[in-house]
């Protein structure tokens, strides 16, 4: 398990980024010290987050980026967004 400022600085974002995507639903922590309410993220979660920051860096907002992260959303929809991204550019 990585403390969440490890975590931030091994992916290169802010530790405030990931309490955000927290707070968000985006990427929950693996873990959470009941006593101190620390984050803890693993390794294991790093390909979520790329995904989270391709998206950002294509002009997805944050809540376009939770749907497109939605298991559930199916390919046409996912395709469905990107046309309208690509229009919208």
């Amino acid at each position: 398990m990585l403390k969440i400022s490890d975590f931030a600085q091994l992916s290169r974002i802010s530790p405030k980024t990931l309490r955000l995507y927290d707070r968000l639903g985006l990427l929950k922590p693996a873990t959470v010290d009941r006593q101190n309410n620390y984050r803890y993220y693993s390794a294991s979660q790093l390909p979520r987050l790329n995904r989270i920051l391709v998206f950002k860096e294509l002009g997805f907002s944050l809540e376009q980026i939770g749907k497109l992260l939605d298991d559930n959303l199916s390919v046409s929809e996912i395709r469905g967004m990107f046309s309208g991204k690509q229009l919208e550019i």
